[in-house]
């Protein structure tokens, strides 16, 4: 993890440029749906470069630093994670299959107990 101070307070100007950011990943999105008559690099042009320019936007502002400093530790723990083995993953998915036949095969004998107790029992007392 990285000691870095992130500021967590907000302004304005940073509920402005977030604001903008997001009307102009809107906007290119809806610009792609409009456009649908042009040719498809022109709505792709359109949507990257709303979404591009919102990219940048964001990133001057206090929220899209603190998103930005997230995903760069996010990133350092994915990097971090050890994967089981391919031994581990098979041996864990048999354990796994297992349990749920015998948790299957229980409930089966549990619901056959209760139909037979209310059906054999209780309905031939009633008759």
């Amino acid at each position: 993890m990285s000691n870095q101070e992130v500021e967590t307070s907000s302004s304005k100007s940073d509920l402005l440029l977030v604001t903008l950011a997001a009307l102009l990943a809107i906007a290119g999105v809806v610009g792609f749906a409009l456009l649908s008559e042009e040719a498809l690099a022109i709505r792709l042009g359109v949507l990257g470069g709303g979404l591009v320019l919102a990219v940048i936007i964001a990133w001057f502002s206090p929220s899209g630093k603190r998103f930005l400093n997230y995903g760069q530790q996010s990133w350092e723990e994915l990097r971090r994670v050890v994967w089981p083995t391919r031994k581990e993953t098979l041996n864990t998915t048999g354990l796994v299959m297992a349990f749920v036949v015998i948790i299957a095969f229980f409930l089966f004998i549990c619901d056959k107990l209760i139909e037979w107790g209310l059906y054999d029992v209780l309905l031939r007392i009633s008759i």
